[in-house]
């Protein structure tokens, strides 16, 4: 009888293949490796203000908008020659289009601005290819108008939209039970 099985399965796997093989060793797991593509320097194309425009003082929400998705850890924002730097919140935000950061600022009346970006020679903007921006500027002047007031209002006069927001709340850690 034994004889007849195992001929039977010797039949059988030459017919349709291993039937009682054992099961493939498994491979170890790689993480993947995303490659991109050489890509040329990201230039600002887009701001708000725009270069040179006049604006009633107050609650600013300054965007600059790049030519190609930008990596939301890297940015590099300082003062120039022409004018003061505003009074900005120290990291920006990189809103879902992954090419535009926004910044929450304060001006005040009858001012000139000026502020720099990837002006120093290392560090700041960089795209996902984790190429530098190249350096630009920003200039815009206020008047002694009121302008907004609120964070709303500053975002509604930027184009922005209610998810736009420069600011991101930190995850609520009260049900963290690890102590941090």
């Amino acid at each position: 009888m034994r004889s007849i099985a195992l001929r039977l399965v010797f039949v059988l796997s030459l017919w349709g293949g291993a039937v009682l093989a054992a099961p493939a060793p498994q491979g170890k797991e790689v993480s993947p490796v995303t490659v991109y593509a050489r890509t040329d320097a990201p230039k600002v194309v887009k701001s708000y203000p725009a270069a040179g425009q006049v604006l009633s003082a107050g609650v600013l929400v300054l965007s600059v908008t790049f030519d190609q998705s930008m990596m939301k850890s890297s940015f590099n924002v300082g003062p120039t020659a022409g004018g003061e730097m505003p009074s900005c919140l120290k990291t920006p935000r990189l809103l879902d289009d992954s090419r535009t950061f926004v910044f929450l600022c304060t001006t005040q009346p009858n001012k000139a601005y000026a502020l720099s970006f990837n002006d120093t020679p290392e560090g700041g903007f960089e795209n996902v290819s984790e190429h530098r921006a190249a350096p630009s500027t920003l200039a815009f002047t206020t008047t002694d108008a009121n302008g907004p007031n609120t964070l709303r209002e500053a975002m509604k006069a930027a184009g922005l939209r209610p998810i736009d927001m420069p600011i991101q709340e930190a995850p609520d850690r009260r049900g963290d039970k690890t102590g941090r």
